[in-house]
This record gives C-alpha cells, structure tokens and sequence, in this order.
C-alpha cells in the first residue's frame, strides 16, 4: 500500500492545499493529512475547526485521512506506516526550503518526500496570506475551499 502523509499547519487550509491533495489521489492507495501540532504556535483557528474544515472538503474522498500529531513528522510517518511525505512547492524558495527538510528526512529514516507543483491558479495562495485577509475584514472565500468559508 502506497501511503502519504502530507504534514502542515492548515491554518486555515487553502485552495492550494486542496489542489495537492486531489491532484495526489491517483498517486497513492491512503494520505493521510496531518495537522501539526505546535504548543509554542499561534494559531487563528482551534485545531478541532482545522480538522473539520479538512473533514468537510474531503467528506467523499476514502482517500483521505486526518489525523493530528506532535513531534518530527517522520516519527509520525514511520507510527502510521507511510512511505513518503507529500509537499506542495509554489515558488523556488519554497523548493529550497523543502529540499533540505526532504534530505534530512531521508538520512534520518529513509522517507521519501514527493513534491507536487502548485497550479498556477494557486500558487500565490498561503495560509498566511488568508489569515492576513481575515484579519482585514477582505474577501477570503476566493482563496479557500467552501468548507472554511464562514
């Protein structure tokens, strides 16, 4: 069985997210979306709403798991079985970023990281970006699946 985990915050999950995991489907038998857990983090909306929020999108995907975790996500990788780490790259930085964390996941436990391209319809889009729009009273819908829209 060829498992994923694709591991982030999702704080609040974008349509760029959404776009990874549905165009990662055919690619894998399971992924599993894992919400990150970090006590020291901020967060604009409570784990629980996170977790709904992804739920909801992928209510009829059998596909797709959530679940929540603490710790190196190679720890979590290796308790659920995956193989490989699923990452979205919108921009070279993006690539640079996740080129070392990939590496040092691969010497630490030989996880592969599999990295799929944004489309070019959402790869301006982060979670920071939506919170940012949020935080100024500005229309966030465009940017998030229906499921986060409030």
């Amino acid at each position: 069985m060829r498992k994923a985990v694709f591991p982030g915050s999702f704080d609040p999950i974008t349509n760029g997210h959404e776009d990874i995991i549905r165009r990662a489907i055919p690619l894998f038998d399971e992924i599993i979306v894992a919400i990150g857990v970090n006590a020291d983090k901020k967060y604009m909306f409570t784990l629980e709403e996170r977790k709904h929020f992804i739920e909801e999108t992928f209510k009829d995907e059998p596909k797709i798991k959530v679940e929540t975790y603490q710790g190196l996500t190679i720890d979590f990788c290796k308790e659920k079985n995956a193989q490989f780490i699923l990452r979205g790259l919108r921009n070279p930085a993006d690539f640079e970023f996740e080129k070392a964390i990939a590496h040092t996941n691969r010497v630490l436990s030989k996880i592969e990281t599999v990295f799929l391209l944004t489309a070019a319809s959402t790869s301006y889009i982060s979670s920071s970006i939506v919170r940012d729009v949020l935080r100024n009273g500005g229309d966030y819908t465009v940017l998030v699946p229906k499921a986060v829209r409030k």
